[in-house]
């Protein structure tokens, strides 16, 4: 494939691929669908190794202290993420040199078989420290896969969209991802209802990672039947294709990557503490029922879930900036009252504290899924958001459990990871205050 653009002819400019582009109502519902379910995929597939952490950790790094295997496990979460750069600029490259289709399906294939691997490793007590090195391993795999999927659904909506849809369209994608932590957080729920603590050691952590190969046959499905998106082909047709994206991301687009990657940063650090850290925060630093804690999770999310199409109305409406400031501000005042409230020795209470922390999560994920992409131009929009997007998400958001359990341990005190969650979000309100330009 040719990599130079063929001249326009003279005294005409050659049209914008979003301005020329046609969009095809039918087309735009099988993105939506594809976007979705796969998201949906990862979430559930990354965020269940957080919910069974505390039940895998025994199994694979044993000890007399809990607390330090717990760690261990997370420390083994947040690896995942550490690689999502290297995922992202992969398929990033593969995405704006070859399609954005061709990487969809080829992230979502990658995560789904180091999933299903996960649920069949054997453990320490079988093959001693190698075990450990497997789940490293998959872990790893996992976060490369990932670094490409969520970006590229991004990606994949936001061109498959028409230009006027897109900031409410935008609410696809973050649904699907609640999704997966909801199911996720379900899944964890009913087999700890219908297992013993010894049965949920044994094999019963096993089960949810080995739903990953139903669910990427289905994603699979709906993403082998989708097509590139209008941009995509006409810059195809006219040759306008990166010969190096990297290199030009690097180049023409520095405000831009740090502009993402400090959203990223409050995104990820607010909302994988979140969904990933209060579950085990509840259960071993303040002794709450694990089984009620899964559902409490998951009930959460439904209420995340729940607001993102208002939230994408009102991105829509008032503008991704003006309702992502919002959302971030509400974290901010937020996190330490919640977590406050967490400590006070009643579920329901807690239950509610978690609720308020998190009701501003659709009005901080919302608008970020369509304000993401419009940063960059669609040369190198897939590898500038995969290289922003996956820094800034290493830097504060799969490490957030790590780092807010490690507070907790260093320091004594329970609230130390709201200081945390308020840190992201000062950066990612900054971030914010330097975009220009709204979708």
């Amino acid at each position: 494939m040719s990599t130079t653009q063929q001249p326009a002819p003279p005294g005409e400019e050659p049209a914008p691929a979003e301005e020329s582009a046609s969009y095809d109502p039918r087309t735009v519902r099988r993105a939506m669908l594809a976007g979705s379910i796969g998201t949906l995929i990862e979430y559930f597939d990354f965020s269940v190794y957080g919910y069974l952490a505390v039940a895998i950790a025994p199994q694979f790094f044993p000890g007399d202290d809990p607390a330090a295997s717990t760690l261990a496990a997370l420390a083994v979460f947040a690896t995942g993420l550490v690689v999502r750069p290297i995922g992202g600029v992969f398929f990033g490259w593969i995405g704006d040199r070859w399609g954005r289709r061709k990487a969809l399906v080829s992230s979502v294939l990658c995560m789904g078989v180091a999933s299903s691997l996960t649920g069949l490793l054997p453990t320490y007590s079988q093959i001693g420290v190698f075990a450990a090195v497997l789940l490293f391993i998959t872990r790893l795999v996992q976060g490369i896969s990932s670094g490409g999927e969520s970006v590229g659904a991004y990606t994949y909506i936001y061109e498959s969209a028409p230009p006027q849809r897109r900031a409410f369209l935008g609410s696809v994608t973050p649904i699907g991802s609640n999704l997966g932590f909801m199911f996720a957080a379900t899944t964890a729920g009913a087999i700890s209802a219908l297992t013993t603590k010894e049965q949920m050691g044994d094999w019963g952590w096993r089960l949810p990672f080995l739903m990953a190969v139903p669910l990427t046959l289905l994603c699979l499905w709906a993403r082998l039947r989708i097509e590139d998106t209008p941009e995509f082909k006409e810059a195809a047709q006219r040759a306008d294709i990166p010969a190096a994206p990297i290199r030009e991301v690097l180049a023409t687009h520095r405000t831009a990557l740090l502009q993402s990657v400090g959203l990223a940063m409050a995104q990820g650090g607010a909302i994988f503490l979140g969904l990933t850290y209060i579950g085990i925060y509840l259960t071993t630093n303040l002794g709450y029922d694990t089984t009620l804690v899964y559902w409490l999770s998951a009930g959460v999310v439904l209420v995340t879930v729940l607001l993102m199409v208002p939230a994408g109305r009102l991105a829509a409406r008032f503008g991704c900036r003006r309702v992502l400031m919002g959302g971030l501000l509400g974290f901010l005042v937020t996190a330490y009252p919640a977590m406050l409230l967490m400590g006070q020795g009643s579920l329901a209470l807690a239950g509610l504290a978690y609720l308020l922390l998190m009701l501003s999560s659709a009005f901080v994920q919302v608008p970020a899924a369509s304000l993401w992409p419009h940063l960059f131009e669609r040369r190198v929009r897939y590898t500038g958001m995969a290289i922003g997007y996956n820094v800034g998400t290493v830097l504060a958001g799969g490490t957030a459990p790590y780092i807010a359990a490690f507070l907790v341990d260093r320091t004594g005190n329970l609230l130390s990871p709201a200081f945390f969650v308020m840190l992201v979000c000062l950066i990612g309100i900054g971030s914010l205050l330097t975009v220009r330009k709204d979708v």
